[in-house]
């Protein structure tokens, strides 16, 4: 890392992805069927998209946060500005267009699983060259997510991860699911480029075609770190030779596990910014992963990081 920027930069993480609202349904009586209607007890209206979520919850922990992404001028685009303006991320860079609209998903939640629909919107717009050079300069790190929901920017992707890491950045990738499965990046290419990797298990065996989780983690061809997520059985991390495990947070009355992983991945980087442990990173994730099951959508427990320590002593008889 380069310690010599920490203080002269006026943002920790450039953040670089899709904003979208979320219609969530839960307390669902059954899951819907093809020409029937069923009932949710429940419903809200928050901020969506992994991007957006992650940048929340990891300004909510304390680091600082900028945002470079593409909304509709529209009602949406308002909601999902001024709630990340209200949650300390600066959005001084993210376009407003008059031709397309703001991304919108449907969440529907039956149990602890769930199904999604989504409206990419300006998300899939949205591309290397709307993302002010400045901000590379002005950031110590480089945060990506989502990265098949936005394919103009993904045909850049291996390009901008070389203008951060040329600027001195360090990097983070999570790579969310390919709605296609097609898993077209070229990962031999980018991954040496990228600091911490942050699949889930699903997507790191559909990356590398490879069932075993640490087979596949060391098939990924790349001195730097691995960090996979596996929900209730925890998470892994793979540096070099040093393997760590994770045992997650059980929490035994989860609302819904949306927003969970990009709130593993904000606790993971709020840590790694600060130069601590991996093992100290991969807990602190565990932790933040676990804080978002207690309540609806992926924003709502960290209203604040008051909020977020009861949470965490209360639910997980942890302090920080």
């Amino acid at each position: 890392m380069h310690s010599d920027t920490f203080s002269v930069t006026p943002f920790d993480v450039l953040v670089v992805g899709e904003l979208n609202v979320d219609l969530i349904l839960n307390k669902i009586d059954q899951f819907p069927v093809m020409g029937k209607e069923v009932l949710a007890d429940a419903m809200t209206l928050t901020l969506g998209s992994s991007s957006a979520i992650f940048a929340s919850n990891l300004s909510t922990l304390g680091s600082r946060v900028t945002f470079s992404g593409k909304v509709g001028k529209d009602d949406f685009g308002n909601y999902v500005l001024s709630f990340l303006k209200r949650k300390g991320v600066d959005v001084s860079n993210v376009l407003s267009s008059h031709e397309t609209s703001t991304g919108a998903t449907i969440v529907l939640n039956y149990g602890e699983d769930r199904a999604m629909v989504t409206h990419p919107g300006a998300m899939a717009e949205f591309t290397i060259n709307d993302i002010p050079d400045v901000l590379f300069q002005e950031s110590r790190h480089l945060h990506v997510s989502s990265i098949f929901l936005q394919p103009s920017l993904k045909n850049d992707i291996l390009e901008l991860f070389r203008k951060a890491k040329s600027s001195g950045m360090t990097t983070s990738l999570d790579p969310q699911w390919d709605p296609a499965e097609k898993w077209d990046i070229d990962f031999e290419s980018l991954l040496p480029c990228v600091d911490v990797f942050m699949p889930n298990l699903k997507e790191l065996e559909c990356i590398t075609g490879i069932q075993d989780p640490l087979t596949a983690m060391k098939s990924l061809s790349s001195p730097n770190i691995v960090a996979v997520k596996n929900g209730r059985a925890g998470a892994w991390l793979l540096k070099g030779d040093e393997l760590l495990s994770q045992p997650s947070f059980i929490n035994r009355n989860v609302v819904d596990s949306i927003g969970a992983g990009d709130s593993f991945d904000a606790g993971f980087i709020h840590k790694f910014i600060q130069q601590r442990s991996l093992k100290e990173c991969l807990e602190f994730a565990a932790l933040t992963g676990a804080v978002n099951t207690t309540r609806a959508g992926g924003t709502t427990a960290f209203e604040d990081i008051h909020t977020v320590r009861k949470i965490a002593h209360s639910s997980f008889n942890y302090n920080f």
